[in-house]
């Protein structure tokens, strides 16, 4: 069953675009709220769109005490050259082996466009605002059209709610 608020997100360890092991665990130490943008495919349109937005509220998401990582299927190395050529400044993290998005159910098998019905397990676009430091899930959004984006704006009112509320 996938997250929803109230839930504590379960700690995973994936490798960066560089390969360097993340924790959750690791983030959430870092006493910041953690936003985790699942994306289906780098380099795809709707995709690039997603972690380009984030990017472009990064300057809000910190004053909000809060930080992005985007997580694919793809490979450390995929995503190393789609952070570069997008100019992401958050980090992305690989589930090559397609551990995450099965432990937190977001996943599309096969994937639900007739263009790319080929693809096999790739995430759903979903985003999860989690709070330090146990990782209590306080925003859940989960698509099943992986064509749909999600509502940045929300994104970021949700994460300055918490930071006005609870005075980070």
């Amino acid at each position: 069953m996938p997250l929803k608020v109230g839930d504590i997100a379960p700690d995973f360890e994936l490798y960066d675009e560089n390969f360097k092991p993340t924790r959750l665990k690791d983030l959430l130490a870092q006493g910041k709220l953690v936003i985790l943008a699942f994306f289906p495919a780098a380099f795809s349109s709707i995709c690039t769109n997603e972690m380009c937005a984030f990017r472009d509220k990064m300057a809000l998401l910190e004053k909000a005490n809060a930080t992005v990582v985007g997580i694919s299927v793809d490979s450390p190395f995929t995503l190393r050259k789609f952070k570069e050529d997008n100019r992401l400044n958050f980090p992305l993290l690989s589930d090559y082996n397609r551990e995450v998005i099965k432990l937190y159910d977001i996943y599309h098998d096969p994937f639900p466009v007739p263009i790319a019905s080929k693809l096999r397990m790739t995430a759903k676009r979903a985003v999860f605002i989690l709070e330090p430091p146990e990782g209590r899930v306080i925003y859940s959004w989960i698509s099943e059209n992986p064509l749909k984006e999600p509502d940045y704006e929300e994104v970021v009112r949700v994460a300055n709610e918490y930071s006005r509320s609870s005075g980070k």
